[in-house]
Order: structure tokens, then sequence, then C-alpha cells
């Protein structure tokens, strides 16, 4: 098998790794939280250590890669994510669960760009479109197998296994990636900006520590409170040293382009109200309708198909209606669908909660992939580096406010309703806030030109 094809799979084994891990703990919470002896609402502080993980160490992914080569960035990426992943395994607390999460955020951070990178420069250019499909089909079945095996493997074996069949997994993987995959380097690169790393990476995790934490769940209030502080503060400080940099780590600048900043702060909006489902769908399965880990997990999987169904059909909608009427009016489609979510009972039918979760499927696809797409409508090429790392560092802390404000939202609406546990009454008020939340980002897109990357929708008119 030659080398043009054996780097698109590694890269393609090790993205289906990282995102099924991300989707296949979410169906496992309640029993993870039982073991460890936790409110189920403090594993919050679980989903969103790793995502931050993410958030941090993405931007100086590729800068690392060049400089100590590519080969050498994703062979460690992989023992790093290995090492979190048994951590998570051997953890019997939420401290300890919560940092060896953090450990896999930064494998995952190093591994999957650097992968892309190493298979942007290797795949000639008649066979891009080829690799390219190899990254995608594991990027929709990871979220799709993930909440089933997950299910699966808590009701018949032990969560644990969740995280210990990464091991196998990563040393194969390891054993490919230093056999085939080239070291390629570009010392040329700008020096890294240390200083902007060191305030941004702490001001994030110190940040999402205290907002994640809100409620009493690891930290005492006045820690709490000083997190969020003292994160607030750091950050503050990046944005002053970022305007006085030649090469920041994340160029701030780049908002002043509309359709990037409509895509990431719209975009954002939209992320936290969504991102909250995820972690409220199987609570609200398990906890409140007393379904078991299996059943829950072959259920919320029917988002993540109806994503890959309307992966075929963006392209058509895009050119027909264009950006500015899809980002908008999706979104508030989209964002009913969220609270429809909060209807649901323990009478309603599999069948019914599998078709309204296969709809919001489809239109939250579609509404990711526009305000992608409308992201680097305008981006030059000199700056699309920059503008990636911001979108992604962006889009993994959107996910994980959704993960916070869903988690407060749901502790909050079961004080007021005087119950001492979750109960099923507790989530209805928690879907339609953060449907609210969600549907704010349509005011965003309204600002968007009648024209707004026509270049890349093909669309002509309205």
């Amino acid at each position: 098998m030659s080398r043009f094809v054996l780097i698109p799979l590694i890269v393609a084994c090790a993205l289906f790794m990282e995102n099924m891990d991300s989707t296949v703990i979410t169906t496992s919470l309640p029993a993870i939280a039982a073991d460890i002896g936790e409110n189920p609402l403090a594993l919050k502080l679980a989903l969103t250590s790793y995502l931050v993980g993410l958030a941090v160490f993405i931007p100086i992914s590729g800068w690392v890669a060049d400089r100590l080569g590519s080969r050498t960035v994703f062979a460690a990426a992989i023992v790093v994510f290995m090492g979190g992943s048994i951590l998570c395994a051997a953890s019997s607390t939420l401290a300890a669960f919560v940092a060896a999460r953090f450990v896999q955020g930064i494998g995952g951070a190093m591994m999957v760009p650097v992968g892309r990178l190493v298979l942007l420069r290797t795949v000639p250019k008649h066979g891009l479109v080829t690799a390219l499909n190899y990254l995608t089909i594991p990027a929709l079945l990871g979220p799709i197998i993930g909440p089933a095996l997950g299910g699966m493997i808590t009701l018949y074996f032990h969560w644990r296994w969740i995280f210990l069949i990464n091991v196998p997994i990563s040393i194969l993987g390891l054993v490919l990636v230093l056999r085939y995959m080239p070291n390629l380097r570009d010392p040329e690169n700008p020096s890294l900006d240390v200083r902007g790393f060191m305030l941004c990476g702490s001001g994030l995790s110190v940040l999402m520590l205290g907002l994640s934490a809100l409620g009493g769940h690891l930290l005492s209030d006045a820690i709490t409170a000083a997190c969020i502080a003292l994160g607030t503060l750091v950050l503050v400080g990046y944005w002053h040293h970022a305007k006085r940099t030649a090469h920041p780590l994340i160029d701030l600048t780049l908002l002043k382009i509309p359709t990037f900043s409509t895509g990431v702060i719209g975009g954002s909006l939209f992320r936290i109200g969504v991102g909250a489902t995820p972690f409220l769908l199987p609570l609200m399965l398990q906890l409140g309708f007393g379904l078991d880990p299996l059943q829950s997990g072959l259920l919320t999987c029917a988002s993540a198909i109806g994503a890959m169904f309307m992966k075929t059909l963006t392209v058509m909608i895009l050119r027909r209606y264009g950006f500015r009427s899809v980002l908008t009016v999706n979104a508030i489609i989209a964002s009913a669908a969220v609270a429809v979510c909060g209807a649901f009972t323990a009478a309603t039918p599999h069948a019914l909660i599998f078709a309204v979760l296969l709809l919001g499927g489809c239109l939250r696809s579609l509404q990711f992939t526009a305000l992608g797409a409308i992201s680097f409508a305008d981006v030059t090429k000199q700056t699309m580096s920059q503008a990636s790392s911001l979108a992604s560092m962006t889009q993994r802390l959107a996910q994980s406010m959704g993960v916070v404000v869903g988690a407060y939202a749901l502790q909050i609406s079961s004080v007021l309703q005087g119950d001492s546990t979750i109960v099923a009454r507790d989530f209805w008020p928690a879907f339609v806030a953060v449907a609210l939340l969600a549907s704010t980002s349509m005011f965003f897109h309204t600002r968007l030109p009648r024209a707004a990357g026509t270049e890349v929708s093909g669309h002509r008119g309205e």
C-alpha cells in the first residue's frame, strides 16, 4: 500500500479515536458519577477540561510540528492521549478524572491538527479530495458509534473500559506513524509568542475551571469566584499584549472581517446553546426516564446520523438560498428543535424521540457547515493559518461553555422546583434556556450583506 494511502488512513484512525472518545463518555456520565460518588452535574468538569485542553494547545500545534517535526509531534501526541486514557480509567476521584481528561485534551489538540497538516503537505493535489474523504468518514462515524458503544460497555462491562480500548488502538497507530509518516519541518516559521501562549493558555484554563465549578463542584465558592476573576483579568492582559505584538499567538484583528466575526461570534452563541444537548440528553434519558445506557446511546446517535445525511444536501441548499438566509432561518429552526427535546417524557415513543433528534442533527449540521464556510469566505491565504487556529479555539470553548450553561440551567431548575435530586421535570427549563441562547445567533447573521460569501456558496441572488 502506498504512503499516499497509508498516511490518510493513519490520520483518519487518530481522528476517529479522538471523535469517538469525545462522544462515548456522555452516555456513561451517570454511571461514572455513581462510581466515584459525585453528583452527575459535577461531571461537566470532565467534559469541559477535555475541550479546554484542546482549545489551549490547538493554536501552537502547527508551530511545534514545524519546529520538532510532524512525525515526532504526532507520535508524542498519541502517547499523551494514550496516557490520559489510562489515567482516566484509573481515576477514582473527580479531581483525578478532570486532570486526566485535560491530559487527553492536550494529546488530541496536537494529534488531529498535525495529522491534517501532514496530509496536506504529503498528498499530491490530484489525490487530495480522496485523501480528505478518509478524514470525513471517521469524523462522522465517531459520533454515531460513540454513544451506543459507550452505553454497551457501561451496561455489560465497566465504564473504565471506555478509555482502556484506546490503548491497543494507540499502540497500533504509534507503530504505523513511526514507520510510515515523514518527519516534516519548517524551521523558518516565526518564533513562538511564548508570553501570549502563557497568558492565553492560563487565562482560558483558569476561567473555564471557575465557570465549570459553579454550583459548588470540586472548588469552594470563594475559589471559584477567584478563578473567574483571575482568568478574566489574564485574558484582558492577553488582549493588550496581542495589540502590541507583531506575530501574536491568536490574531484578534481578524475579528474585524465581517464574515469571519459573524461565523466566530454568532457561531459561538449557537454552539454554546447546542453544545449543551449532548450533556443534557443522556442525563434526561437515564436519570429522568430510567433508560439504561445502551438504550440512551442508541437514541442519541440519531443526531449524528442526521448530520451525516445533511452533508449531501448542504451545498445545494447554500447555492439556492445563500449564507444570510440559511444562517438566519436555520438558527431559529435548529434552536426550536433543541427546545422540543424538553417536551419529551418517559411516555414519549422512542421512535418519535429518534425522529426529532434525527431532524435536529440535520439542522445543526447545516448550520455548522455554513458557519465554517462563511468564517473563511474573506480570509486571505496569508492569514488562513491564524484564522483557522482562532476559529478552532473558539469552537472548542463554545462547546465547553455549552456544557457549563446546560448544567447550570439544570441545577437552577432543580433548585427552583424544590427537587433534592435531578428528576424528569427539571430538564425542560434547561432545554428552553439553551435553545433561547442559541437562537440569539440569528441577530449576527441578519447583519450579513446579501452577497456575503457568494464565491463560496455559488448563490447569485435572493
